[in-house]
């Protein structure tokens, strides 16, 4: 029982081994990125109309650096550098691009072409590279593809996004339990259609359900005539194909994993996830959380500058909104700032020291949260943690600056206040960066999403109010 295509033949690999070998100096720098020069020399040839050159500058390139070619031209020279390359644009390169700069070119080549790129990509691959376009064009490529490859992409497209069913290949080897070693070698030896790259061999019942797995290892160096069912792993990690991808990396993180089967409802083997897979995963998942607690959207330069203006904007407005909060808790003390300029100057201070303790806790409370470090099991205890480190922070913060003002100001008092307001903030800080992004959790919200804006309203109006607050009732204003 084998669920593959071959995507790869041993020609095409000696091709890419072939091509590695090949000195790249003219266009790469030390730090293996394509040089400058050599980008301008392209671009300048593509002008020209001289497309033999361009085929000539590019085809040395790994696929991975044809790709980052991409990305480096304006995006009104990417279809004529698609076309003057022709077959150079090969399943491997599309693989590489970036997501917008891919997701731009297939919605400028014809149905036809994208379709046929797509059947020739691994079924993870394609479900990646149709997933982002319209739903027109998404369709109009699916008529062109041939049955087969239709159905299992729109059954990954039938997954909800970033899930599992989505990640997974359908590139496996599985076998019955009642095979031995030898039936299994020599089905692996036999079968041309099988996958070219895999870790291990999948042990499944009659009702195609994964009970083991075999690495390639053991199945090396065990005798022919042992049965599978005696030599394979029974324990596995089975990933529910409707799972979050980010928690499919936690668990690849925590196990260690190279590869796991992927199940679906009624526990039937439908697919596999392979750990390079999962590197691109964790990388995307770490730079999307801190995009998101910064408001900078996807935070790509090839991002449409529509939708990079739609992700900001709302992001300064809610910033404006707590703004005139804090703006609302300065006016309450009108009176007392006019009476002593002082006061003026040194808000900003209490405020954005209290931001600062804030946003280090919100990060460290987030990134808990995201690598399953914090539950609910050990909430109270990292409540306890964060708030003793803003009790040692705020009492340092507090006699330096208390010391520092009294100084400058020849006054004692107002050393005192700014002492006690910078104390307070902080704990105040401590506290709002770690309950804010529980609260979230709580309610089912991503707490990267949202949880700076809430801290930094906190932090603002709660620093001026506690300053212009105990300058008031202190006597320092007479």
């Amino acid at each position: 029982m084998s669920e593959t295509d071959l995507k790869h033949d041993p020609a095409e690999q000696a091709e890419d081994a072939a091509r590695l070998d090949v000195p790249e100096s003219e266009s790469l720098d030390d730090d293996n990125r394509l040089k400058a020069e050599f980008v301008r020399s392209v671009k300048d040839a593509l002008d020209e109309q001289d497309f033999e050159r361009v085929y000539d500058l590019v085809e040395p390139l790994h696929p991975a650096d044809i790709a980052d070619l991409f990305e480096l031209m304006d995006e009104n020279e990417r279809l004529g550098l698609a076309r003057a390359i022709r077959d150079l644009m090969g399943v491997e390169v599309i693989a590489e691009m970036n997501d917008w700069v891919r997701e731009a070119l297939m919605e400028a080549l014809p149905a036809e072409v994208v379709a046929e790129i797509a059947e020739q990509l691994d079924t993870d691959d394609a479900v990646a590279m149709l997933e982002d376009l319209d739903e027109e064009d998404q369709q109009a490529v699916l008529a062109e593809m041939e049955p087969e490859d239709r159905a299992a992409i729109e059954t990954a497209l039938s997954y909800p996004e970033e899930s599992a069913g989505r990640l997974m290949s359908r590139d496996f080897v599985a076998v019955h339990e009642s095979m031995t070693v030898g039936d299994l070698i020599d089905f692996l030896r036999e079968h041309r259609e099988l996958p070219t790259e895999f870790w291990e061999v999948f042990i499944v019942d009659p009702m195609h359900r994964p009970i083991g797995t075999c690495a390639l290892s053991w199945i090396l160096r065990t005798p022919r005539n042992i049965p599978l069912y005696d030599v394979m792993a029974r324990d596995q990690t089975l990933i529910p194909a409707d799972m979050d991808q980010e928690e499919v990396a936690l668990r690849f993180q925590k196990y260690a994993l190279i590869s796991a089967a992927v199940v679906d409802d009624a526990g039937r083997l439908i697919g596999q996830i392979t750990v390079d897979d999962i590197v691109h995963i964790i990388q995307e998942e770490a730079g999307e959380d801190t995009l998101l607690l910064s408001g900078a959207g996807d935070g790509d330069i090839n991002e449409p500058i529509r939708d990079a203006y739609s992700a900001r904007v709302r992001w300064l407005i809610a910033n404006l909104l707590t703004a005139t909060l804090a703006s609302a808790v300065i006016a309450m003390f009108e009176g007392t700032i006019s009476k002593m300029v002082a006061l003026a100057t040194l808000m900003p201070i209490v405020a954005g020291l209290g931001g600062n303790a804030g946003t280090q806790t919100l990060a460290v409370t987030v990134r808990a949260l995201a690598t399953n470090q914090l539950t609910a099991s050990n909430a109270w205890r990292a409540v306890r943690r964060e708030m003793s480190i803003a009790l040692l922070n705020g009492c340092t913060i507090a006699v330096v600056i208390g010391i520092v003002v009294s100084l400058i100001f020849g006054n004692v008092i107002l050393g005192l206040v700014i002492a006690m307001a910078m104390m307070t903030n902080i704990l105040i800080a401590g506290m709002a960066g770690v309950f804010v992004p529980l609260t979230l959790e709580r309610f089912k919200a991503d707490p990267a999403i949202a949880s700076s804006i809430f801290v930094t309203m906190t932090t603002d109006s709660m620093g001026f109010l506690v300053f212009l607050g105990l300058a008031t009732v202190s006597g320092l204003v007479g």
